[in-house]
């Protein structure tokens, strides 16, 4: 996968991640926002919980466990977290996905 997301993506303003390999651009709204995410292999993300998510593979794939159930989820694929059901993740391979959380706050601008 070489593809990689377009300018008009990619001049959005980056969010502030703190998983080394993860970069996310952000469409913010008023109420909500949603980020492109380009994430490298990048191990295990631990279990936790926040608002509510819903998100699409666009590229790749990636391991959720949600709710104590485990899903590999590829291109096309979608997910839904309920607000504070704990998840965790992996992510074995290159994937882009878009997530959108109802939360105007859910992640932090990059200064």
């Amino acid at each position: 996968m070489d593809e990689k997301f377009p300018a008009c993506i990619t001049s959005l303003p980056e969010v502030d991640t703190t998983f080394a390999g993860v970069r996310g651009w952000v469409a913010q709204g008023a109420t909500t926002q949603t980020v492109f995410f380009d994430i490298q292999p990048a191990g295990d993300v631990p279990p936790h919980s926040h608002g509510e998510q819903w998100g699409i593979v666009v590229d790749g794939e990636l391991e959720f466990t949600i709710d104590g159930v485990t899903r590999v989820y590829r291109k096309g694929d979608s997910y839904h977290i309920p607000a504070g059901v704990v998840h965790s993740a992996r992510i074995p391979t290159r994937c882009r996905v878009i997530d959108f959380f109802p939360d105007p706050d859910r992640h932090k601008i990059k200064a």
